[in-house]
């Protein structure tokens, strides 16, 4: 145990692990204040339809994902990651101050900026944490480091969504929040400044090209160079596709199957989330701190099976008995929490091998490529599963086919092991 969370007790981790975990809580408190106050309020806020404020505020935090992530990685190739740290941080403040006009404002134009602006933070921090780990850490520590930034960054999200719910359901909530989150950047960035150096790794640093199209097919093409790298680029991306499709559709599955209140999801979103970050401690201690292949597919394969038995279970569910009689309930929320933990099991790993795998002067762009793929999957993933209820899917067989999928992709990750060897 003690081996496992020294890493928080080090210089060499502890600052970019807190700028990190801060940075999350602070995005999904906003993201999560704006829709609840919007979508419950939307008279006092906007002309928009309530029905498209929600995909319009993940659009808005995922666009620069795809427009700016070339350019980040290449940023954090080329300059100090730990100066870029704190400059990120700084502009986080600025952006949590105007939510807080915004919020007291009413003002849904500028907190819709601030969304964007949230979603560039996020799209430059992604490449900087990840890359920023194997210069500062041996590398018998990234599995346990890669396992405290995924926790950590799960629990924040998890908090955010919570806080937001709160702040989004009580007077001056949006004021109150902006507050918060202004003051979670400061602390933030004052953590930042306690990040070691970490220079460029690249031998021949090149000027940084402003062109945003170059950047992102060039960041693509240092992944897909290497077979082992661009395979655990797209088993990430997959994993994140598949968690963002269940996550959202808890609420659907809680209202129209169950006939609960919102507190029923909250329960699904704690059991998916705090599943995910044991799924992540689970395999540090299991693996012995290293890369196990066999987990790995245990992870998908669990994902599939659990993620088909919660598919059957909303099928068969009888609404004829009291909720909280029926075993199905329970069978559902052992489920959600199965699928978290195999996840963390499944995840964790793939992100040492991206390390470990991808060249050091290009890393920071490697894991960015990471990012694009990561956006255009949940993207592509919820526009999917648009098309298929506006031809009359369920929700049951979206979730259904999405777990046999992943069943199918584990046996593709089998094939790919034996042929390439991970």
């Amino acid at each position: 145990m003690n081996r496992f969370f020294y890493l928080l007790c080090t210089r060499r981790f502890a600052p970019i692990f807190a700028t990190s975990v801060l940075g999350a809580l602070n995005d999904n408190i906003l993201k999560n204040t704006l829709v609840i106050l919007v979508v419950f309020q939307a008279s006092s806020w906007t002309t928009l339809n309530s029905a498209i404020i929600a995909p319009l505020i993940g659009g808005l935090f995922i666009l620069p994902f795809f427009l700016f992530s070339g350019l980040a990685g290449e940023l954090c190739d080329t300059f100090d990651k730990a100066a870029i740290a704190r400059i990120i941080k700084l502009l986080e403040i600025f952006l949590m101050t105007l939510a807080t006009i915004g919020f007291f404002l009413h003002s849904f134009e500028l907190l819709a900026f601030i969304i964007f602006g949230m979603g560039l933070h996020s799209t430059f921090f992604g490449p900087l944490k990840y890359s920023i780990l194997p210069q500062h850490l041996h590398d018998n520590e990234l599995v346990s480091a890669n396992t405290l930034m995924e926790s950590g960054t799960f629990i924040a999200i998890l908090m955010g969504a919570i806080l937001g719910g709160v702040f989004g359901q009580i007077t001056h909530g949006g004021t109150i929040a902006g507050l918060i989150g202004t003051s979670i950047a400061i602390i933030g960035y004052s953590a930042s400044r306690t990040i070691p150096p970490a220079g460029s790794l690249a031998p021949n640093i090149l000027p940084v090209r402003f062109t945003i199209f170059t950047q992102t097919v060039r960041a693509i093409g240092y992944a897909y160079a290497n077979r082992t790298l661009f395979f655990s680029i797209l088993s990430i991306s997959w994993f994140w596709l598949y968690g963002a499709l269940f996550l959202t559709y808890f609420p659907t599955i809680v209202n129209t199957t169950l006939h609960a209140t919102a507190s029923l999801v909250t329960v699904f979103l704690t059991l998916f989330t705090v599943g995910i970050a044991l799924g992540s401690i689970i395999y540090a201690f299991l693996s012995h701190h290293t890369v196990r292949i066999s987990l790995i597919i245990m992870g998908a394969m669990g994902m599939g099976i659990f993620g088909m038995d919660f598919a059957y279970c909303t099928i068969t569910f009888q609404d004829t008995i009291a909720l909280f009689e029926n075993i199905t309930l329970y069978r559902l929320l052992l489920d959600t929490l199965l699928i978290g933990i195999l996840g963390g099991i499944f995840s964790v790993p793939l992100y040492t091998i991206v390390q470990r795998t991808s060249d050091a002067t290009v890393r920071s762009r490697v894991i960015a490529a990471n990012n694009i793929f990561n956006a255009l999957f949940m993207v592509a993933g919820s526009l999917l599963c648009m098309m298929a209820i506006h031809f009359g899917a369920t929700v049951s067989t979206i979730l259904g086919t999405l777990s046999l999928t992943t069943l199918l992709f584990c046996l593709g990750f089998v094939f790919f092991n034996l042929r390439y060897k991970l």
